[in-house]
């Protein structure tokens, strides 16, 4: 009746490594075993049930019993005062068969009351442990979760800076200067492309300001 209890508690003891091992989800199989406890606890419960009821209906009948012992010898009494000898011969045999049925059952009654007390503390037993098992529960839980989140993490960071990544990254960085580059020998390039005409086109712009500037000065009186 408590085998299956004795297998739960040892895989629980055994907390993740074993269940780790054989690649099974620990959140979900210590669900599976909570449920399975408890329909355990539902099954013991009933029968304590069926064998309380048991033990209370021989009470019954031990009591039936002596009930008729009593009246029979009751009854015994009253036929001597009657002067009925053979009345209460009677009623003293049938008073031996109820004392005998009684002898009977209470031996029944005993057993079935020993039968229940040690059921009904089996099953007190079987609670506490769930219970304790419950608690423990959620704390296996907790953690398999913080490891799948540990593992998960882990496994990202790795992917960070690895091998294809950085030679990705140089890539990138190398085309930057490439690109860099390029601009600033294009700029070279339009510099030394200049005629010397631009030149002498830029020297007289300049020389007409100037110019300009000397005519305004001398309006002005500036000079």
């Amino acid at each position: 009746m408590f085998k299956f209890f004795k297998r739960v508690k040892t895989v629980v003891n055994s907390e993740l490594n074993a269940m780790l091992d054989k690649a099974e989800d620990p959140v979900k199989m210590l669900d599976q075993f909570m449920r399975e406890m408890a329909e355990d606890i539902r099954e013991v419960e009933s029968s304590v049930a069926k064998q309380i009821a048991n033990e209370k209906m021989l009470k019954r009948k031990v009591d039936d019993a002596n009930a008729m012992v009593e009246k029979r010898q009751k009854q015994a009494e009253q036929a001597i005062v009657a002067g009925d000898d053979d009345l209460a011969r009677r009623a003293l045999e049938d008073k031996k068969q109820h004392e005998s049925t009684a002898l009977t059952l209470t031996d029944s009654w005993e057993r079935a009351k020993q039968d229940s007390e040690m059921l009904k503390s089996k099953l007190d037993e079987m609670k506490k442990e769930y219970q304790q098992m419950n608690l423990k529960k959620d704390s296996l839980k907790a953690r398999a979760e913080s490891a799948k989140t540990r593992t998960k993490i882990n496994r990202a960071m790795s992917n960070i800076g690895n091998d294809q990544s950085r030679q990705g990254f140089e890539r990138m960085e190398e085309k930057v200067l490439r690109f860099e580059a390029e601009a600033e020998t294009s700029e070279d390039l339009s510099s030394a492309s200049r005629t010397l005409d631009d030149e002498f086109d830029a020297l007289n712009k300049n020389n007409a300001v100037d110019d300009e500037l000397a005519a305004l000065k001398e309006k002005m009186g500036k000079k």
